[in-house]
């Protein structure tokens, strides 16, 4: 999944910038609306790619992207203007692509895609499970954890919860080369999903608590700091 932050202080632009995101079928995606730079800065969340307009009110496009490119030198950047002159602006962030407004989907759609092949993501392969409720098809980034619980395995996702026919160690060996690790041994956890480790407790996006054995706690932050990594990411204090 790709995690994108539109960045515009003209509410209308801002808009139709997100009814086309919603409209890209290559990957999934998910994008957070920020009306200022100053908004994006303070958020101080991590994205794969920026949607910049350039000229806003407070702390402009140029501005934002130097301030994020300080501790963030991966994330691509794609500036919007309304100027069709591009050589006015500040090349010293590194921006992947400029478009013009009003954006046209093509236009932004060619730029995902670049972006796409250029290493930002691939689309994710659709995962088959069997539970109890039916048959489940899941990509990974969708999966939070797996829970062994009551002779059954628990799988918790964005949409849902559904019952598994499964043994705990099956799953964790077969979603290990989708970035998940096993930090206990009722537990199986996507590694996209942690959003912080607190001496023997880990907390997921949703907020979920899932528990750090302590005699996984070596194995799992080893696998959780290659994964970031790998990503480009910059680990933190674990």
């Amino acid at each position: 999944m790709i995690k994108i932050a539109v960045c515009d202080d003209d509410k209308t632009a801002l808009a139709a910038t997100l009814e086309l995101l919603k409209d890209y079928k290559k990957v999934p995606l998910e994008a957070d609306a920020y009306q200022s730079g100053d908004a994006l800065l303070a958020a101080g969340k991590k994205y794969d790619l920026l949607l910049l307009d350039i000229d806003m009110e407070g702390t402009d496009g140029i501005e934002t992207a130097r301030r994020i490119r300080e501790s963030d030198r991966d994330v691509k950047l794609i500036y919007i203007t309304n100027y069709s002159d591009y050589t006015i602006f500040a090349f010293g962030v590194h921006a992947f692509a400029y478009l013009l407004k009003p954006l046209k989907a093509e236009e932004l759609f060619a730029q995902l895609d670049e972006a796409c092949d250029y290493g930002l993501a691939r689309p994710e392969p659709e995962l088959e499970f069997q539970a109890k409720e039916g048959i489940v098809r899941m990509v990974p980034s969708r999966i939070l954890c797996f829970e062994y619980m009551e002779r059954q395995v628990l799988m918790y996702t964005a949409e849902g919860s559904w019952h598994l026919k499964r043994r705990i160690t099956d799953l964790a060996e077969e979603m290990e080369t989708y970035g998940f690790a096993m930090p206990h041994k009722s537990f199986v956890v996507n590694l996209y999903a942690v959003q912080r480790i607190h001496g023997y407790e880990i907390t997921l996006t949703d907020g979920r608590q899932i528990p750090l054995s302590q005699k996984k706690s070596a194995q799992f932050r080893r696998a959780l700091n290659e994964y970031l990594a790998e990503r480009g990411q910059r680990a933190w204090n674990c």
